[in-house]
C-alpha cells in the first residue's frame, strides 16, 4: 500500500476528500497533506480540483506551495467575505494604516512642540513658535532644527513602489 503522502500512510487531504486512491504521483500529496483537510476542502469549494490541478501543473514545481498557500489564503478569505475576499481585508488593513500614519504625524507635531518648549530661553515665544510650527504643518515634517531630527518620515503617497520602512538610509528613494 504505497501513498505519496510524506507523513503516514494514509491519502493526502485532497484524494481523501474527494474518496479516490492516492497515487504515488498525484500532483496534491507534497502540499495538502491528511492532517490539514479544511485547507483542501477550501480551496475545492472556491476554485474546484480540476482547477487547481491544472494551475499545479502549468507551474514550475518550486512555484507550486507559494501558489498552493496563496489558493488556500484566497479560499478562505473568500469564504469568510463571498464578495471582495482578501481585497476587503487588503482595504481594511490599508484604512488602518492611513489612520495609523495620521496618527503619527500628529504625535511627531506634539514632539516637536514639546521639544521646541523645552529649549531654554524660548520663554514668552509661544507666538513666534506657533509661527514656526504652522510653517511645518501638514503631513510631512522633515527637520525642524538639526540637531533635533523628527523619529519618523511621515510623508505618505499611497503609491506601492515596494519601498519599505526598513530600507531607510541604505541611499534608495
Amino acid at each position: 500500500m504505497a501513498s505519496s503522502s510524506n507523513y503516514s500512510n494514509s491519502p493526502c487531504a485532497a484524494c481523501k476528500f474527494l474518496r479516490r486512491k492516492c497515487l504515488p504521483d498525484c500532483i496534491f500529496a507534497p502540499y495538502f497533506p491528511p492532517e490539514e483537510p479544511h485547507k483542501f476542502a477550501n480551496v475545492h469549494k472556491i476554485f474546484g480540483a480540476s482547477n487547481v490541478s491544472k494551475l499545479l501543473n502549468e507551474i514550475q514545481p518550486d512555484q507550486r506551495e507559494d501558489a498552493v498557500n496563496s489558493l488556500a489564503y484566497e479560499a478562505e478569505a473568500r469564504l469568510k467575505d463571498p464578495v471582495y475576499g482578501c481585497v476587503g481585508a487588503i482595504s481594511v488593513l490599508q484604512r488602518q494604516v492611513i489612520r495609523l500614519q495620521k496618527e503619527l504625524d500628529a504625535t511627531n507635531a506634539d514632539l516637536m512642540r514639546y521639544a521646541s518648549n523645552a529649549f531654554p530661553g524660548n520663554s514668552g515665544l509661544t507666538n513666534q513658535m506657533g509661527r514656526r510650527m504652522s510653517q511645518y504643518s501638514g503631513s510631512s515634517f522633515g527637520q525642524i532644527y538639526d540637531q533635533y531630527p523628527t523619529p519618523y518620515t511621515s510623508s505618505w503617497d499611497n503609491s506601492f513602489s515596494g519601498d519599505h520602512p526598513d530600507n531607510a538610509g541604505d541611499g534608495n528613494p
